[in-house]
């Protein structure tokens, strides 16, 4: 994003310091990430409308939680919509999840290499993650289905329809799948365009988690940028495609906006 103001460069740490930080941040990563899932343990069924809803409020919580212990600021822009609705953005890092959550409560769309990740892969699925492998027809009609039954539920998805992240300089063509549900299912679509400063949060290509997030971790500090577009409610005669192009369309320009 262009036109972004980036943060007042500060001066480097020593590398003992980025070192110790990013330990106590992974220190008490850990420590939320058994909170939550002590949290959870105790609600109703995923499955039922108060435990969908329950759940979303606790990753928001969880959400707030990490950013806030791993220095990001969150700066939001535009209209926060009322649910559900499906929450359409562009995909730049791991944090995506977590900066959008921490402003709506949501059920996010994920990749399901993270549902097999120590600890992290087992709560992200009791806190309602809909897991899908992008490649596997069978496994995308399935999120399809959950993402229906969340919906109904009265709780928001957030899906990332380039499939992968970018670098956040561009924006890929959306697949129109989660689209296709905004139609049959008749709930708005809201875009979401994100931005980070530094760039370098961006996670693309061959790059393992684990590095990249200690990487962030070090850091003293970060920003996640989230400009929210007006909801687009399809009509019966639109298409899956053409309501992809159109909210790609709207996320472009929202990235571009000063």
């Amino acid at each position: 994003m262009s036109e972004l103001v980036r943060l007042a460069p500060a001066a480097r740490d020593p590398a003992s310091r980025r070192v110790a930080r990013a330990g106590a941040r992974l220190a008490g990563l850990g420590l939320t990430t058994l909170e939550t899932a002590g949290r959870v343990r105790g609600l109703p069924s995923v499955a039922s409308r108060d435990g969908a809803r329950e759940r979303a409020l606790v990753l928001r919580d969880a959400a707030r939680r990490v950013l806030d212990l791993h220095g990001i600021e969150v700066e939001a822009d535009g209209p926060l919509p009322f649910g559900p609705v499906i929450l359409a953005a562009n995909h730049v890092s791991w944090l995506d999840p977590l900066v959008v959550a921490s402003l709506l409560p949501c059920a996010p769309v994920s990749k399901l290499d993270v549902a097999s990740w120590p600890v992290i892969g087992t709560i992200a699925r009791e806190l309602g993650v809909v897991f899908v492998c992008r490649s596997d027809p069978a496994s995308g009609a399935r999120a399809l289905v959950t993402a229906a039954e969340t919906l109904a539920h009265g709780v928001s998805v957030l899906n990332f329809p380039e499939g992968t992240t970018t670098d956040g300089t561009d924006v890929l063509p959306f697949r129109p799948g989660m689209f296709g549900l905004a139609l049959r299912a008749r709930v708005p679509v809201v875009p979401v365009a994100l931005a980070y400063d530094p760039p370098s949060l961006a996670w693309v290509g061959d790059a393992t988690f684990l590095p990249h997030y200690l990487t962030v971790a070090s850091r003293r500090r970060a920003r996640a940028v989230v400009r929210l577009g007006t909801s687009i409610l399809p009509t019966s005669g639109d298409r899956a495609r053409d309501l992809a192009q159109a909210v790609h369309a709207e996320v472009v320009r929202l990235l571009k906006e000063p």
